[in-house]
């Protein structure tokens, strides 16, 4: 992840060595060359994410000037990479507070072991429905974690309710019912631990005002002062990803193009369920970025 990158231009490989200075550890290497088994792990995956977006942006800023855009959002440890990117916290604030958040969710998942699976083809009112019910019956929580966009949608919770969720989807009619191949319960009430030990972290780290608006996963609403970005953070661990509503508000601030900033092009798909009327580029390798770096946007 990110070894085109890092090749092609100088400042992404700065990105990669200041972050082996912050966690003390050959991250760029992990990086570029894997295992792939570790780079899978949340300790490294979130990390991995957060510093790919950083040098992408400076990438851009260094070849077309400052960029400041309408507004930014970020698919949930995405957040922290706009709020960066937004000039909010610093890139080693950040990327001290994106492992902590990943150790945080990691503990929290040993500790109260969970899941999550993605339902394609009902409503999120509809989802929300199976999780109450299955919540009731089984005992233990499941709750809606990502409105991905309209028609997918992922839950998270306790084993057992998310087992039962997943039979209702199914007598329900539900087009698709998939388990994710991940242990955490993240976006769920079992993520409460780690959210504590999260809150801790962000109080000890200055933010500063962003340079333009970041949508919170959690509320929806512009991050726009210090004082409303802990909380909103604090709260993002067991809150659900509502990026449908993410993208419209968005939308409503007036952006029409959306640049996807990561190793993959997920959520460009996604903006097209969204909103048909909104252009995705994403921005996920060297190759991409030079050609659109040369159409001078």
């Amino acid at each position: 992840m990110g070894a085109d990158l890092a090749r092609e231009y100088p400042i992404a490989a700065a990105v990669y060595a200041e972050a082996d200075d912050v966690l003390g550890e050959p991250f760029a290497r992990l990086c570029f060359e894997g295992p792939a088994a570790a780079l899978d792990e949340t300790l490294n995956t979130q990390p991995a994410l957060y510093v790919i977006g950083v040098a992408i942006v400076r990438v851009l800023e260094s070849h077309v000037g400052p960029v400041k855009p309408i507004g930014a959002a970020g698919h949930s440890v995405g957040e922290l990479t706009a709020l960066a990117a937004a000039g909010a916290m610093s890139f080693a604030d950040g990327l001290r507070l994106v492992r902590e958040r990943a150790r945080a969710m990691r503990d929290a998942g040993a500790a109260q072991p969970g899941g999550m699976a993605a339902l394609l083809g009902p409503t999120l009112s509809e989802a929300e429905a199976l999780c109450v019910q299955a919540s009731a019956e089984s005992g233990k929580p499941v709750v809606v974690a990502n409105d991905n966009c309209p028609g997918q949608v992922v839950i998270s919770g306790d084993i057992a309710a998310l087992e039962r969720a997943l039979q209702l989807a199914t007598e329900r009619g539900v087009k698709r019912a998939v388990k994710l191949a991940v242990s955490i319960p993240a976006h769920s009430p079992l993520m409460t631990s780690a959210a504590e030990r999260f809150r801790t972290a962000l109080a000890a780290t200055p933010f500063t005002e962003p340079r333009y608006p970041v949508i919170s996963n959690a509320t929806t609403q512009s991050l726009r002062e210090p004082d409303e970005i802990r909380p909103a953070l604090g709260g993002q661990l067991t809150s659900p990803v509502h990026w449908t509503e993410c993208v419209r508000t968005l939308r409503n601030l007036g952006a029409e193009t959306f640049l996807e900033i990561g190793p993959k092009d997920v959520l460009t798909g996604l903006l097209k369920r969204i909103d048909r009327a909104a252009t995705g580029i994403a921005l996920n390798s060297a190759a991409a970025i030079t050609a659109f770096i040369a159409t001078g946007n």
